[in-house]
């Protein structure tokens, strides 16, 4: 069965990733991504890798795509006419995937997924193995103990960004022209 449902959700990547790539109308585009992200979410949950397929359907789906949805039905408004892309460049396009495509199922296939199995999760502090925990528990206990400095200065950097982005946002010009 999750053999199957494996399959499904790659066949519906793929297809919906091929309505993107060939679609003329980015709306059409922007619904069809959505449903590549979802595929690749469950596809995560199949591997395994729950974290990374709530943090795509957070990340993707919930932000980047439904602002991309909001800016093409906001300046489909304004224009009032409907937004057509032209392909160009189908042939390099063509090479490029192809290629990519060949390199990434040469890696899957020299992989070896079997040495993956079953291996317990020990921290440097001497505790019990993991063996019993989700990669979510793994995660938080990596984050917390041995990558406690770096999440800490990726959270300070985060939030610099987001006060000098709103103090930027708050700048207003002066009539005088100063």
């Amino acid at each position: 069965m999750v053999e199957v449902m494996f399959y499904f959700f790659c066949g519906v990547a793929v297809l919906s990733a091929l309505v993107v790539l060939f679609s003329k109308n980015i709306l059409y585009a922007a619904f069809s991504l959505v449903a590549t992200f979802m595929a690749v979410a469950g596809i995560y949950v199949i591997a395994g890798a729950e974290f990374v397929a709530i943090t795509q359907i957070m990340v993707y789906v919930g932000g980047i795509v439904v602002l991309l949805i909001f800016g093409v039905m906001l300046t489909n408004k304004i224009s009032g006419k409907a937004m057509i892309t032209e392909s160009r460049n189908k042939f390099s396009a063509a090479v490029v995937m192809t290629s990519l495509s060949a390199l990434l199922i040469y890696a899957i296939f020299q992989m070896n997924f079997t040495a993956l199995q079953g291996q317990a999760w020990i921290d440097n502090n001497n505790y019990k193995p993991t063996e019993n925990l989700t990669n979510i528990n793994q995660l938080g206990i990596g984050l917390m103990s041995d990558y406690i400095l770096p999440f800490e200065i990726a959270a300070v950097l985060l939030l610099v960004a987001l006060i000098g982005a709103a103090t930027i946002a708050g700048y207003k010009e002066r009539s005088d022209g100063h």
